[in-house]
């Protein structure tokens, strides 16, 4: 009986956390707030707050509870890794904060980043760029709720295209082509250029320069 309450609460709380990540929006808001956003009573929103909070998802200062760009994308993968369905996480995502959490990885990694750049002649647009000590990795962000062998091959020879492309124009001595998704729950290669889950990013950041042999490095020409 302790093993099938214990399992409803899991699932009453998994329901309550994927609830609350609509109310997640940049800037501060009191439980109050939260509460008429997520269409909750207060002591509901308090929960979902608690959760969020005790996850490192947004902060709370001078009773209101702050939140910024990346928490609504924390919150999804949190979810997710708690069990909730992929589908119906997924609408509360969009592509903006899926590029933001991956700017502010490599920007954790000490890389200095940029979003969106835009290359003409053909017009081309990198998602997310990161350099440091001259060697770039150019990522183009997949919100993508399942991706075919055949979709990842021409998403990887896009990106490898729009490397040669940057490095005709930027001052790096090497560039390497990535592709990063959302729901993938394993690292992987295509043609050397690497596949990799948004929660994976951190740790591929960290080991990047020691495995560049292992990876698709164009060189500035």
């Amino acid at each position: 009986m302790y093993i099938i309450e214990r399992e409803n609460q899991l699932l009453l709380n998994l329901q309550t956390l994927v609830r609350g990540i609509n109310g997640i929006i940049p800037g501060g808001m009191s439980i109050k707030d939260f509460s008429m956003v997520t269409r909750t009573d207060e002591d509901t929103a308090r929960t979902m707050l608690d959760s969020f909070l005790q996850n490192g998802i947004g902060k709370y200062e001078d009773h209101q509870i702050f939140f910024d760009e990346n928490d609504r994308l924390k919150a999804c993968l949190l979810a997710i890794r708690m069990g909730a369905s992929v589908d119906e996480v997924s609408r509360s995502l969009d592509w903006k904060d899926f590029e933001s959490l991956a700017a502010e990885i490599l920007d954790a990694s000490e890389f200095e980043t940029t979003r969106n750049l835009i290359l003409t002649k053909p017009r081309m647009q990198i998602d997310v760029i990161g350099i440091k000590s001259d060697v770039a990795i150019l990522i183009d962000c997949k919100h993508w709720k399942r991706a075919s062998q055949s979709s990842l091959e021409k998403a990887v020879e896009k990106q490898i295209e729009r490397t040669k492309r940057f490095l005709k124009t930027e001052n790096v001595k090497a560039a390497v082509p990535a592709i990063v998704t959302l729901y993938q729950e394993e690292l992987r290669f295509i043609d050397k250029v690497p596949i990799i889950p948004i929660l994976q990013l951190s740790s591929f950041c960290e080991e990047f320069y020691g495995n560049l042999d292992d990876l698709n490095a164009l060189e500035h020409s």
